[in-house]
């Protein structure tokens, strides 16, 4: 019996009962992503497994050998079948959604590359996922943060490594891959900085002086001699920083501070967002310093915003 959860690409080319105009397709698709699309290996590993678990329940709903003929012959049933499927292995609907989503960028392909198409997958709904409002941290905590995270660093200079990263996070609303993927070249001399975001998109971001000292501070005190063309922030080891290293930073730091569990990483780029909306920034200007390619995926931080100021009034006026 075939792996139940094809991770890769390449996997999905080794799945008995897949024939080869498929593998070919899906080959094809994977090059599409890669040179056109230039997605993130994050991403094609995603659309890989996602993709591959689809193809994977059809050798075993369908029977028959996978060919381009029957995928471009599925109905919606089928579809609603695997996402049965998907539902019945434990995956929550944002998961569920998320798989759903890459098999119509699967389609969509076939439909303009390779002439396959299917109107049904269009039919499908995508499972509702819950409304979740991000959590970010209150300024007090974010500032907690950047001061107790040294005590838990055993080098000086990993301290303030972790610092700077941080910083950046918070200070210039950076996710943490963005944070990591910088090389030394791109280490701010002024008060910008240039970012390469999700699918490859390039933006500048202003750099406060105070996060920029953590930065010079961190590249002084780094034993390793950092190349321009090489990872700016690195590991013990002087290869580029993984970031569960960072991950796990922010995890001694919460339990220190009693944060909730939500206190991670990616929550300080929501504090960025959410504080400086507060003080009155403006929504476009804050789309474009997250690099969001919709400004609906901006707008959730008015709800944060609300949702804090109605915390603050239900705190204050309390009935006894």
């Amino acid at each position: 019996m075939p792996d139940k959860k094809p991770t890769s690409f390449s996997q999905l080319s080794q799945l008995p009962n897949v024939a080869a105009d498929t593998v070919g397709a899906l080959t094809r698709w994977r090059r599409y992503l890669e040179t056109e699309r230039r997605v993130s290996d994050h991403t094609l590993d995603a659309y890989g497994r996602d993709v591959g678990s689809f193809i994977l329940f059809l050798t075993n709903y369908k029977g028959s050998t996978i060919q381009l003929k029957l995928l471009a012959g599925l109905q919606v049933r089928d579809f609603r079948a695997f996402l049965a499927s998907r539902r019945n292995d434990g995956l929550s609907p944002q998961s569920t959604g998320r798989t759903l989503s890459s098999i119509r960028n699967f389609y969509r392909y076939l439909a303009r590359a390779e002439g396959i198409e299917n109107d049904a997958i269009d039919a499908v709904q995508s499972p509702k996922k819950p409304h979740r409002v991000p959590r970010p941290l209150t300024e007090e905590a974010a500032r907690s943060v950047v001061e107790i995270l040294p005590d838990f660093a055993d080098e000086d200079w990993i301290a303030a490594r972790d610092v700077a990263v941080i910083s950046l996070l918070y200070g210039c609303g950076l996710r943490i891959g963005e944070a990591l993927a910088l090389n030394k070249a791109d280490q701010p001399k002024g008060d910008s900085m240039r970012v390469i975001g999700k699918r490859k998109k390039e933006r500048v971001v202003p750099v406060l002086a105070a996060v920029r000292r953590t930065i010079d501070d961190y590249a002084v005190k780094c034993p390793y001699q950092l190349a321009p063309d090489g990872p700016l922030f690195v590991g013990k080891r002087g290869g580029r920083l993984n970031p569960r290293i960072i991950q796990g930073a922010m995890q001694k730091v919460r339990v220190a501070l009693a944060l909730p569990e939500t206190a991670t990483p990616h929550a300080l780029r929501h504090s960025f967002a959410t504080h400086l909306l507060s003080r009155g920034g403006d929504l476009r200007t804050i789309q474009e310093l997250l690099g969001h390619s919709d400004l609906k995926a901006t707008q959730i931080y008015t709800e944060v915003d609300s949702a804090q100021l109605k915390r603050v009034y239900d705190q204050a006026f309390k009935r006894g």
